[in-house]
């Protein structure tokens, strides 16, 4: 199958930062070539939160992208340490509850996160025998806050690079707090085998920074979960993946903590 005009974008601006021996451009560099490609969306063409949709001069040469703000992207060296495999699912539930008319009315990453929230699975996999606290605990009293977008800076190391973003903007699909515990969820659908591993970094980074600073010694542990539904005859299933970071300034050092399958089986 041919290259897509997406691809192509990216094709010309590896080559060019290849030649220039510069591996930081500016939105401004993405418009002029998708002009000159013929590609609508400027955009688009740095999202990439899955390892399949890096382009084959990339994957040739071992290269994948980060966002650094201001406008500004960065082709980094390495593509294991932007993209992680999920791990296989260590449990599986089913999980009786009573549908609701808007279950699958939409099949949005906020849609995923509600239902999942609203039947406390969020709940049950972040905390069921994990902690001293009992059921009614689990499943009254945690705090859930709605997705958010906010602008912050980061400093980390990418392996052996260091990596610093200035004002740069991120996403928070949804929160859960629960005497100190705080679970960052991402959502998405389908059967994706890897995701990038910004998409949980961030999030995590932003309240381990407030971990730091004015929420100190509130916050005892930081998980963030990776949440992905799968519908296939009006049957949802649920996967979730719980991570953490060994070394809170350094992505690749992400670890895997647990993984369960929550099949949703209408009670009516």
């Amino acid at each position: 199958m041919a290259d897509s005009k997406k691809d192509k974008v990216l094709e010309k601006l590896f080559e060019f930062c290849k030649s220039e021996n510069d591996f930081v451009f500016h939105n401004d560099l993405v418009k002029d070539v998708c002009k000159k490609i013929g590609f609508g969306n400027p955009f688009d063409v740095t999202k990439l939160d899955n390892e399949t949709k890096l382009p084959k001069i990339l994957t040739d040469n071992d290269y994948a992208l980060v966002h650094i703000g201001g406008g500004n992207h960065k082709f980094v060296k390495g593509i294991n340490k932007i993209y992680h495999n999920f791990e296989p699912i260590e449990k599986i539930i089913n999980w009786k509850y009573q549908k609701s008319i808007l279950n699958q009315f939409n099949s949005s990453e906020s849609n995923i996160l509600s239902v999942a929230n609203n039947q406390r699975i969020l709940h049950n996999f972040l905390f069921e025998k994990d902690t001293e606290f009992n059921d009614v605990d689990i499943i009254k009293r945690p705090k859930t806050y709605f997705p958010h977008r906010t602008k912050t800076s980061f400093e980390y190391l990418l392996g052996d690079e260091k990596i610093i973003l200035h004002n740069i903007q991120i996403e928070i699909d949804l929160t859960i707090e629960f005497h100190g515990i705080v679970g960052v969820f991402e959502a998405k659908n389908g059967k994706p085998d890897n995701f990038s591993i910004y998409q949980i970094y961030h999030p995590f980074l932003y309240y381990h920074n407030a971990k730091s600073a004015e929420l100190k010694g509130k916050i005892k542990d930081i998980f963030s979960v990776y949440v992905v539904r799968e519908n296939e005859n009006d049957f949802d299933t649920i996967k979730l993946w719980a991570y953490t970071f060994e070394n809170p300034f350094d992505p690749t050092s992400i670890e895997f903590i647990k993984s369960a399958q929550y099949n949703l089986i209408n009670k009516a």
